[in-house]
């Protein structure tokens, strides 16, 4: 493998990402949208599926690489870690395995920007895992939970994931920000706004500079024909 660079260097890299255009990046929120938008350059395709692929039609068609949130399950997951899995499952047990060089770009890419990634797998659920819910999937060795990576993988193998922990065992998540718009008009979920307006941007970001960095790094390696 080549040597990667470092995190200046691909935090600073300009232009267009070349052949690693081809791989597809699927936000699930505005909000993740924004952010990968804001951090890619033109010319990498960028679709929001939304939350659980509510609303969208399309098969995943690409290579792709989900980017954005996640809830933490265990109590290595603290707020701000990247998760990269090298597996994901669904709530009814299938298990997917993703992408292999694009794990490894991943992974490699969050390095050089000076974050140690967990790559225990990830599970995809229907609905935000809170409560004692979070307990019990970490006891099955799981790390954090998504709404929508499994379901991607289901339609194309080829694809990894790159998920910035949110919430956490220690700070739930409201299930009405399932829906942001009606969250706003839910007072339970009030509380949570706050904290979410500071935390939330910065974890996407976080999450599109990851993906980012690799596809420079897919570029660098001579892997773009994925």
């Amino acid at each position: 493998m080549a040597t990667s660079p470092d995190g200046r260097a691909l935090a600073g890299a300009a232009g267009a990402v070349g052949g690693a255009a081809r791989v597809t990046v699927f936000t699930a929120t505005h909000l993740e949208t924004w952010a990968a938008r804001r951090c890619l350059p033109r010319g990498v395709p960028v679709r929001r599926v939304g939350i659980g692929l509510r609303g969208w039609r399309s098969p995943a068609a690409a290579d792709f690489i989900s980017c954005g949130l996640a809830g933490g399950l265990a109590e290595a997951s603290a707020p701000g870690a990247i998760v990269i899995p090298e597996w994901v499952e669904l709530s009814s047990g299938e298990r997917l395995r993703c992408d292999a060089p694009l794990v490894e770009a991943l992974v490699a890419a969050a390095r050089a920007l000076g974050h140690e990634p967990l790559t225990g797998p990830l599970v995809t659920t229907s609905s935000v895992v809170g409560g004692p819910a979070r307990g019990e999937w970490a006891s099955k060795g799981f790390v954090a939970a998504d709404m929508e990576t499994g379901l991607l993988l289901g339609w194309h193998p080829r694809g990894a994931a790159v998920r910035v922990i949110l919430d956490s065992p220690w700070r739930d998540l409201s299930p009405a920000w399932e829906r942001p718009l009606r969250a706003l008009r839910d007072r339970s979920a009030w509380s949570q706004a706050a904290w979410l307006c500071r935390a939330a941007p910065a974890c996407a970001l976080r999450a599109a500079a990851v993906v980012r960095a690799a596809l420079i790094l897919l570029d660098n390696w001579g892997k773009t024909g994925l």
